[in-house]
């Protein structure tokens, strides 16, 4: 079931780190090195919670979107204004959790939410060896749009596509 955010406090920051947990580890191994795994994640969760508090709800139109599966949180993606649409980013499913088709059911509940809101454009940011999310991304009728993405700092990453999903074939 698809639940939407649009403010911190709408979230069980709890269950959303059991989401984010490897991407956690993997942040908290290069914040510090040298310390405990425990601290690593302590590290990584707090700059997640920082980062959505004082940027990302910030965001006029920013929204967080999660699939629930008897009230657990199982999959996840942040929706921030971009160009003429909507970013889809962070898009994350629960290590237990995968091949489930979670992350395309949320994905798809997001694109007939937008539909139904009039968003027209939705955009998304995916490395180009990652191809579980390629796919689930095509699954859910994204296209490539660039070779390189083009980040909200302006950064640019010939490591990744920008994919485009058109909400009008809702």
């Amino acid at each position: 079931m698809l639940y939407v955010a649009r403010q911190l406090c709408q979230l069980s920051f709890e269950q959303l780190m059991e989401v984010y947990r490897e991407g956690n580890l993997e942040n908290g191994r290069i914040l510090a090195p040298f310390d405990s795994q425990a601290w690593q994640l302590q590290l990584a969760e707090q700059d997640f919670y920082s980062y959505l508090a004082e940027t990302f709800f910030s965001v006029r139109g920013a929204m967080y979107a999660v699939w629930e599966v008897e009230g657990k949180y199982v999959s996840a993606l942040r929706l921030e204004p971009y160009r003429d649409g909507l970013l889809l980013e962070a898009l994350e499913t629960a290590p237990g959790e995968r091949k489930k088709g979670y992350a395309a059911a949320l994905v798809q509940a997001v694109q007939k939410l937008l539909a139904e809101q009039g968003v027209r454009w939705i955009y998304s940011h995916v490395r180009k060896k990652n191809l579980p999310s390629l796919k689930t991304h095509r699954r859910c009728g994204f296209r490539i749009l660039s070779d390189t993405a083009a980040y909200l700092d302006g950064a640019v990453d010939s490591r990744a596509y920008t994919l485009q999903y058109d909400c009008a074939k809702e």
